[in-house]
């Protein structure tokens, strides 16, 4: 129910409640001043009655009082008039005329308690009041009625009935409360009206209140209310519009600032609901803020990766997709995971996009390849899935102007319109993911760069100083041996002296080679400065490692170097130690490698000695 309605319902309520509270009031009144106007006008007559009678008495004219009763009887406002004696003037006049016997019980009652009555008489359809008046005995006046009648003062000489209609009284009382009910009822209904004209801008203003205001609770803050004038309300209404002014303003602000940090104009799901919106895309960049903070704290960025396939999995709710890294020195591309599995295997790509990186079009061209807006956009996309058809969306991470990664989602086409909704909150996460991966993939090419030799692409001394922790951690955890071979060129130093340091620098690379290709792919070949170099052979004792030694010192002598004007064959002296037979400290089984190279120096040249604890003496640990 509205305002209008129930503010008119109550005070029409009111007024009629009014208009009928006063009508009883009018008709109540009107009834009781009747009544005291007909007593007054019975008592009137009564009295005339009585001067009359005496009169008639003291002239001795009593015998025509019904003429005398007649005339009163015909008097305006008076239908009947009777006289009955009482018991004192039966006895002492006697009974009278036979209209002064008719008393009935009432005016009996009267007589006997000498008390007057007044009764309201409904007879043939019409209203009577009936007065019965006693005349009391007193000796008082002049001439009194002690000195006709022979009675004590107090008795009862008569009664005086009297009758009065009261018709013409009530219909004048009906016509007086009709126009009073009636002049009431047409103040009430132009009050009414006058109220529902002054409500009228107070209810229009209260219901488009309402309407701005639901509007608003949807997210629509545009609704506007037309101001009505300068009181109260219109203040009120001007102060409102003002304050949607600002919120539209405001919030419309915030909106675009939010999509232009998101790089993405979108078209919400809801897209009456400003307000949601907003909120929505706020709480987005807040949550990608605290993720790249995250992600800038990580060390590696296979850590990096890990934190991106959960947003994707447990955050948006995506179990299908890929994320793969470009390795644009190669132009290749490798999984870094697969469905939420960091290192599986390709699944929803053609592999050759592994191979060949510009078979991808994200890589080739940079931009996003929208599968459900464009099925068969990509022809590498491939769904191997069994029933149920999949569609992709493919977008790059670009780092320095290239494209670094390529993340892939795939969904079936009842997520496809919600996944539409989702890619501008990703593309934000990828976009703060690209600088971090860019910077911890510069950091592991650095640290890298910093662990190798730049001459021979070898492991450099720093990097076995970090992993030497690692290496005795693995192999007392194994319970497995591994062999340190110490290597030097034999008179390297003529190589300079002779050919110079360039003819130097190429016997030095091709020595690299051959001993990476001598060794497995797990163990590591480091140099470990100036002609010399470590082999580590990981899962190895001493006796295999000897013939690996011997492996290597004899290709190493086979090996025909090609300098200007002159072909060059070099050898090499090898040191042979063993962990943890020989100690359990790494830098000491390294010490002891060194002192068998020694040995072996020492002994001619050319040759792998196995270092034996006879070898370590004072002086060898001082030198």
């Amino acid at each position: 129910m509205t305002l209008n309605t129930k503010t008119l319902l109550f005070f029409s309520a009111l007024m009629g409640l009014l208009v009928l509270l006063l009508a009883a009031i009018s008709l109540y009144s009107f009834r009781q001043f009747s009544l005291y106007t007909a007593e007054h006008h019975a008592r009137s007559v009564a009295e005339t009655i009585k001067v009359g009678l005496t009169e008639s008495m003291v002239n001795g004219t009593i015998g025509k009082r019904p003429q005398f009763l007649d005339r009163l009887a015909g008097v305006p406002g008076v239908q009947n008039v009777r006289i009955i004696r009482g018991p004192a003037v039966v006895k002492q006049f006697g009974a009278g005329l036979a209209l002064d016997h008719r008393a009935d019980g009432i005016e009996n009652d009267v007589i006997s308690r000498g008390e007057a009555r007044f009764d309201v008489l409904e007879r043939e359809g019409s209203s009577l009041f009936r007065a019965i008046i006693p005349y009391i005995a007193t000796g008082q006046g002049t001439p009194n009625c002690l000195q006709c009648h022979a009675v004590s003062p107090g008795t009862v000489l008569g009664v005086v009935s009297i009758e009065i209609p009261l018709s013409d009284v009530q219909r004048q009382a009906n016509t007086a409360t009709a126009m009073v009910s009636l002049s009431v009822f047409l103040a009430a209904l132009l009050t009414l009206l006058l109220l529902r004209w002054q409500l009228r801008p107070l209810v229009e203003t209260a219901g488009a209140v309402k309407t701005v205001v639901t509007q608003a609770i949807g997210g629509a803050f545009h609704g506007r209310i037309k101001q009505r004038g300068s009181d109260e309300i219109g203040v009120i209404t001007g102060q409102l519009n003002q304050l949607m002014e600002f919120l539209d303003e405001g919030i419309g602000t915030i909106g675009r600032r939010v999509s232009e940090l998101m790089g993405h104009h979108h078209r919400p799901l809801n897209v009456g609901n400003q307000l949601v919106t907003t909120t929505e895309m706020v709480e987005g960049l807040v949550e990608v803020s605290r993720y790249k903070q995250a992600i800038e704290e990580d060390q590696t960025k296979q850590e990096v990766y890990q934190r991106l396939v959960n947003v994707l999995n447990e955050k948006y709710d995506f179990h299908r997709f890929s994320i793969y890294e470009v390795a644009a020195s190669k132009n290749r591309m490798s999984p870094v995971a697969v469905d939420g599995v960091i290192n599986a295997p390709c699944r929803w790509c053609d592999s050759q996009i592994l191979i060949d990186a510009n078979a991808c079009r994200v890589k080739r061209t940079g931009h996003e390849a929208n599968g459900i807006d464009s099925p068969g956009i990509c022809t590498m996309f491939r769904d191997e899935s069994e029933g149920e058809k999949h569609l992709h969306l493919c977008m790059p991470i670009t780092q320095s102007g290239a494209v670094g990664c390529v993340v892939q989602i795939v969904v079936s086409l009842d997520e496809a319109p919600l996944a539409q909704y989702m890619i501008p909150f990703i593309a934000v996460y990828l976009r703060e993911t690209a600088p971090v991966l860019e910077a911890k993939r510069l950091m592991e090419h650095l640290r890298e760069s910093s662990l190798r030799d730049a001459m021979t692409g070898l492991y450099n001394r720093r990097f076995l100083e970090e992993y030497a922790t690692t290496l005795v951690a693995t192999s007392q955890r194994r319970q497995s041996p591994f062999s340190v071979l110490m290597l030097d060129l034999d008179y390297f130093k003529q190589v300079n002296d002779t050919f110079g340091h360039e003819a130097g620098d190429k016997v030095l690379k091709t020595l690299a080679e051959t001993l990476s290709r001598s060794v497995r792919t797990s163990d590591m070949v480091i140099r470990y400065g100036g002609e010399e170099f470590l082999i580590v052979l990981l899962d190895t004792g001493a006796e295999v490692a000897m013939n690996v030694a011997e492996k290597i010192r004899t290709k190493v002598e086979e090996t025909k170097i090609s300098l200007p004007g002159t072909m060059l064959q070099k050898t090499i002296s090898i040191g042979v130690s063993e962990f943890p037979s020989d100690t359990d400290t790494f830098w000491q089984v390294v010490k002891f490698a060194d002192v068998a190279l020694y040995e072996a120096k020492s002994q001619g040249r050319n040759r792998v000695i196995r270092f034996i604890p006879s070898m370590w003496t004072t002086e060898t640990g001082k030198s």
